[in-house]
């Protein structure tokens, strides 16, 4: 008698008694759209297709960039410039050529997303901004589908099961009732991130997508998992709907509004090459960063004054100095914040990434924070 091969692929996790064949076929039978191919799409992805979950959509609209390789397995140096989209389809059915995998190179946004995400019994989101997420929660609410949620920032993560449920179930915006304004959470490329925890919250992800799928266990719906990855710990916060909160009907366009820099019009930047002329003329420079990113370093002669202090309490003569943090986000939407209370600021393009990135220009010098 010839051995099955799908039999055989499946053996440890079928053997299971919660899982048995009654759930592989399940897995079997499940479509999963999964936003993002990135630091936790990658290790969801390859877990999902190694459990043999019969299709997966990959939706990703970017291309592999060599700062991604530390974290996101799924691509090698090879890749770079490659599509992430096509690239995750290609190891994923070498994976497990059994598995049906759909890329898609493209961002979700609010005239895509229903259709994008319809016809799928789970949705997965490892985004890296809160547009996506909010857009993603909303359109699975809309379309009455669970999603597996997860966030990642420095040292700490999170994971959560959304489904709304037809009103009765708590979503992401339950646990965010109002978007971030642009510049008040750092990102990743920002605050940086360690790639084991994308594989530790990707792996929890994946676990609750097939618990999710299959019925087994009790999945976090109704909770958020917090791991503080410095510490060695999980914790874990109840999550409600909110009884006066009203079922989303329709998508809304965050990307002008929620955690990325505002509209160019009152926009002004100067580049790391220009600085230096600049002090020389004895424009201020305003790192507003917060304090643990300053200890790396920060430029001679600026002055430290935290994001949220600046705008807060605007210094005196604050008119024309120019404003810098790690990577020219934060700064750019305190540019726009401060120019709506009549103070008009330049922002450093790229931040302290790019005065550092080919060493600090003639000038320019790097001194302790």
């Amino acid at each position: 008698m010839t051995p099955d091969p799908a039999a055989a692929r499946y053996a440890r996790q079928t053997r299971l008694p919660e899982l048995g064949l009654a759930g592989q076929e399940r897995l079997g039978r499940s479509r999963v759209a999964v936003v993002g191919a990135g630091g936790l799409g990658a290790p969801v992805l390859t877990y999902l297709a190694a459990a043999g979950v019969g299709h997966l959509t990959v939706i990703d609209p970017d291309r592999v960039e060599a700062s991604n390789l530390h974290r996101q397995v799924l691509f090698t140096a090879a890749d770079e410039g490659r599509e992430k989209a096509r690239v995750a389809a290609e190891r994923l059915t070498a994976l497990n050529p059994e598995v049906q995998v759909e890329p898609v190179v493209d961002a979700v946004v609010p005239g895509t997303a229903l259709a994008l995400l319809a016809g799928h019994d789970l949705v997965i989101d490892g985004a890296d901004n809160f547009p996506t997420r909010y857009l993603v929660s909303d359109a699975c609410e809309i379309l009455d589908l669970p999603e597996v949620w997860g966030s990642i920032l420095g040292f700490a993560g999170q994971v959560a099961v959304f489904h709304g449920a037809a009103g009765t179930g708590p979503t992401y915006r339950d646990l965010h009732p109002v978007p971030p304004r642009p510049g008040e959470v750092p990102s990743c490329a920002e605050a940086g991130v360690l790639g084991m925890l994308c594989g530790t919250i990707g792996a929890t992800m994946a676990m609750e997508a097939v618990k999710v799928l299959t019925g087994i266990g009790e999945s976090l719906h109704g909770r958020v998992l917090l791991h503080d990855a410095l510490r060695g710990r999980w914790d874990e916060l109840p999550l409600a709907r909110d009884p006066r909160r009203a079922p989303v009907t329709e998508l809304e366009d965050l990307r002008l509004s929620c955690g990325l820099p505002g509209p160019g019009g009152d926009s002004e930047e100067v580049t790391a090459a220009e600085l230096s002329a600049l002090l020389a003329a004895g424009v201020r420079l305003i790192d507003i960063r917060e304090a643990e990113e300053v200890v790396g370093g920060m430029v001679a002669g600026a002055e430290h004054r935290p994001m949220g202090t600046l705008l807060a309490a605007p210094p005196a003569g604050l008119a024309g100095a120019v404003l810098t943090c790690a990577a020219g986000t934060r700064s750019a939407s305190a540019q726009r914040l401060l120019a709506e209370q009549g103070i008009r600021v330049r922002s450093l393009r790229g931040g302290m990434e790019a005065v550092r990135a080919a060493g600090p220009p003639a000038g320019i010098e790097i001194v302790p924070g």
